[in-house]
């Protein structure tokens, strides 16, 4: 267990060493600042223009989530890539850890910075949640909030967990970046299928079970914990870890 819990904490410093940690940071919070300021514009306006759902404007436009897309690849792009390609990777699978615990520590790293990224914008909520200071009630549903961040927090694993396998097949980091966003896209653009499917065929049904902005539109960003998209998240990432596993053992074997 010490041994993992040493790795888990040389990715996660790592991310505070290098430049890539900071770029990101500031890449998302600029864009997430971008977009809160037009979910705050929409809030104050009367009518139609208005913002009805304003964690929805936020989190269920496809906007956001092409520039969310952009983030695992970023924080996972070096896992592996970086140590296959200077060599070290070799000396990490002969010290006395398992494969399973170097994918652990390094998936476990990188979901914690993926989190510390996002504690900034938590001074969001005071607004997206029209809370009233001298009573301390707001006049939205606070589920609303914390649903729609189990939905990304859930998401954002999902993702993660692609980006480092894809980052253990490859040497090169930027390699990893682009083929881990285009991965990432897939979740992201598809939806874009619907309007031309028929909605009662399974194509349609399969559009919007993988379509990840359809999931926060419809279930997470109104407080609704839909199981399938959670499901979906899970297995995936379940999947990947294991495929990143299986693709250390292989490379083990060959050396």
């Amino acid at each position: 267990m010490r041994p993992l819990l040493a790795l888990i904490r040389r990715e996660f410093t790592g991310y505070f060493l290098s430049p890539v940690g900071y770029v990101t940071l500031f890449f998302f919070l600029v864009a997430t600042g971008v977009l809160f300021a037009g979910v705050v514009d929409g809030l104050t306006r009367s009518g139609s223009q208005g913002v009805e759902y304003p964690f929805a404007a936020l989190f269920g436009e496809n906007l956001f989530w092409f520039v969310f897309a952009f983030i695992p690849p970023l924080l996972t792009m070096r896992l592996l890539a970086e140590e296959r390609g200077t060599g070290t990777l070799e000396t990490l699978l002969t010290a006395p850890i398992r494969d399973w615990q170097v994918v652990a520590g390094k998936f476990v790293g990188a979901v914690l910075f993926y989190l510390v990224l996002w504690l900034p914008t938590l001074a969001y909520l005071p607004v997206l949640l029209n809370l009233e200071w001298t009573t301390g009630t707001s006049g939205i549903d606070p589920a609303y909030a914390w649903v729609s961040y189990l939905g990304v927090f859930l998401a954002g694993m999902m993702f993660l967990a692609i980006g480092l396998f894809v980052s253990s097949l490859v040497k090169n980091q930027l390699v990893a970046a682009m083929i881990s966003l285009a991965a990432c896209l897939v979740f992201v653009a598809v939806g874009y299928a619907t309007p031309y499917l028929d909605a009662n065929g399974w194509p349609a049904r399969a559009v919007i079970f993988l379509s990840v902005p359809d999931h926060f539109r419809r279930d997470f960003t109104r407080g609704v914990v839909d199981t399938r998209p959670v499901v979906l998240y899970l297995s995936v990432t379940a999947g990947c870890l294991y495929l990143t596993v299986r693709s250390l053992e292989v490379r083990r074997l060959r050396a």
